[in-house]
């Protein structure tokens, strides 16, 4: 059965009459026929009862007109759907965001957005790196932000944000408040507050065995929020990125040897064919004036 089948049915169900249904149609009466006769030899049977003056629906298409009017209904809706998705109206779009990126580097570009874009419903999942790439690679996520230490592998595509500096964090009364600046060296035997999907420790670690330096942990927590809280009583410091620190009642020292800087990049299966909004997300985040001072570059592409 084809769509054009169903068209000229309903038409010659409304008008009764082949010459109407067919300037109806948009097509010509012989091609009408035709048609009627194909959905007829498909159906088992005849529609219409073909009479000089009065033609009209047999048994069976008076029991086929509600289901061939669905039918058509259903297409219609589907094309709609497809012409709202083209223009951003009731579309949807998944974003993925590493638990170590904080809201307020991200909640303008969503404000942004939205008011550019207001048919586009976003829902945001918050977790671990491992799990944001494993998403997206099973087309659960659209788009997802995250901290990259080298360009993505074959499978994925990303573009630069922006970079930042990570930093101490401690609290007003911590003897390190008043510093201007802080070594790794610095940070031996010191109270440490573990964030505990920071994609930075892992490389930090090393870098301090190898330098000797050991520090001992008070406290873990996968929430920033209440990492932040305990350094802020007081219990030690932690290692945070310097865009993420909530600046209330807490003190951020550069860490300046050595330095370390991640990068955050908007990241999508290479390959994919992607929607309409997703397109349009990837254009508000290259115009978005990212946060981050000298470190920002423009964007560019990471093979």
């Amino acid at each position: 059965m084809e769509m054009q089948q169903v068209r000229y049915f309903l038409a010659l169900a409304r008008t009764l009459n082949f010459t109407r249904a067919a300037a109806q149609a948009n097509v010509s009466q012989p091609a009408l026929t035709r048609a009627i006769q194909q959905l007829e030899a498909e159906l088992g049977g005849p529609l219409f009862h073909r009479e000089r003056q009065n033609t009209h629906l047999t048994e069976l298409g008076r029991i086929m007109l509600p289901h061939l009017e669905s039918i058509q209904a259903t297409a219609e809706a589907a094309r709609q759907r497809a012409r709202d998705l083209g223009r951003l109206e009731d579309a949807a779009l998944r974003i993925g965001v590493m638990s170590t990126i904080g809201p307020a580097m991200i909640s303008d570009l969503l404000v942004d957005f939205r008011r550019a874009h207001p048919g586009v419903e976003m829902a945001l999942s918050e977790t671990s790196r491992d799990d944001l790439v494993a998403a997206l690679q099973a087309g659960d996520l659209n788009l997802a932000l995250l901290a990259l230490s080298e360009p993505p592998d074959v499978r994925f595509h990303a573009l630069t944000l922006f970079r930042e500096r990570f930093v101490v964090v401690v609290g007003p009364q911590h003897p390190w408040a008043a510093r201007e600046r802080l070594s790794l060296m610095d940070l031996h035997q010191g109270d440490y507050v573990h964030r505990a999907h920071c994609e930075q420790h892992d490389a930090c670690l090393r870098e301090a065995q190898r330098r000797g330096v050991s520090v001992r942990r008070v406290f873990s927590s996968a929430r920033d929020d209440w990492t932040q809280a305990m350094i802020r009583a007081g219990i030690g410091f932690g290692l945070f990125p310097e865009q993420t620190v909530d600046r209330h009642g807490l003190v951020s020292v550069p860490l300046a040897e050595p330095e370390l800087i991640r990068t955050i990049a908007l990241v999508t299966v290479r390959g994919r064919p992607h929607s309409a909004a997703v397109g349009a997300f990837v254009r508000q985040a290259r115009r978005f004036a990212w946060p981050g001072g000298d470190l920002i570059r423009p964007a560019q592409l990471l093979a």
